[in-house]
């Protein structure tokens, strides 16, 4: 008999592998472990807010914290 043909084969062209990402971006290294960005007060510790110069907000409650430049 010969093999089928057609269907999904196992080999995915074109896949990348899945590669976590670094948590260097939100902790110093430098300073043991320092924070670099502020939790959230709504949704507590664990929850980063996100700087957008302007700004801090949360994407997930959406708590927004308007900042003043001098």
């Amino acid at each position: 008999m010969a093999a089928a043909t057609g269907g999904s084969s196992k080999d995915k062209k074109g896949k990348k592998p899945h590669v976590n990402k670094p948590t260097s971006k939100k902790y110093s290294l430098y300073a043991a472990g320092v924070k670099k960005n502020k939790f959230c007060p709504r949704c507590g510790a664990g929850v980063f807010l996100a700087n957008h110069g302007n700004r801090l907000h949360c994407g997930k409650c959406g708590y927004t914290e308007f900042v003043t430049k001098k």
